[in-house]
């Protein structure tokens, strides 16, 4: 009988590749993470530090480091650092040479609630709590507000962290009980009587144009009220 050696070269070759990739992967995953890389993607001040990211990525109240790389759940500690309500979104990487790295994109808050309850508001209108660690300059929000029906709120926190003179100007936002709007401006005594939120982008041109002829005529001081609730004019109360 003829032997084929092809086919027996072949049968070899494959098994040895097979075992050659066993080896690779045993020998890969009994690898001890070497270091922990914390890397924050945003530019903000950390709300969440370093330290506080460390505690959420403990397994089994171990540390990462000089842990075999194949008893990492590498999706459980993505959700649990996603699952933290500072964080809007967390990466989880791991290379051949055993170096772990987190990347963290915190949430951004545009507002500060100040009610029974102190909570900022996120870039998203999602909840996110105080920090100990840093103070976000943002205007505060007052009034009527619940933690379940943020999204007037938002509107209007949105609206000021996007425009240059409201991000400026607006520290407080006050929520009335019929969902009114009013602000409060930086140095100013008057209340600004914005109302609905039909119409707000028309609203505050009409707030800007104020503004600016008040400062020309020093008048900014004479007012109670400026009332902005009607569409195309600017009620304003003296003091």
């Amino acid at each position: 009988m003829k032997i084929n050696w092809n086919y027996i070269k072949g049968t070899v070759l494959l098994l040895l590749v097979v075992f050659l990739f066993a080896f690779s992967s045993a020998k890969n995953g009994s690898r001890k993470v070497a270091k922990t890389t914390i890397e924050f993607v945003d530019e903000q001040k950390p709300f969440i530090t370093h330290a506080n990211v460390s505690k959420l990525l403990i397994q089994n109240q171990q540390p990462l480091t000089n842990v075999p790389k194949e008893t990492l759940d590498l999706n459980a500690l993505e959700s649990a650092l996603n699952a933290n309500a500072m964080i809007e979104k967390a990466e989880i990487f791991l290379n051949v040479n055993g170096d772990f790295s987190a990347k963290i994109k915190q949430k951004k808050p545009i507002a500060r609630v100040l009610t029974t309850d102190s909570y900022y508001i996120d870039s998203k209108g999602g909840y996110m709590p105080l920090s100990s660690n840093y103070t976000a300059r943002v205007p505060v929000v007052t009034g009527n507000v619940l933690k379940t029906e943020l999204s007037n709120i938002y509107n209007v926190a949105s609206r000021v962290d996007a425009d240059e003179f409201l991000k400026k100007n607006v520290v407080e936002i006050h929520q009335n009980q019929n969902k009114s709007i009013d602000l409060k401006l930086r140095q100013c005594k008057f209340i600004v009587q914005i109302g609905k939120l039909e119409y707000l982008d028309k609203k505050i041109n009409n707030l800007k144009a104020f503004y600016k002829k008040a400062i020309k005529d020093k008048s900014l001081d004479k007012y109670s009220k400026v009332n902005l609730q009607f569409e195309n004019q600017v009620v304003c109360t003296k003091v």
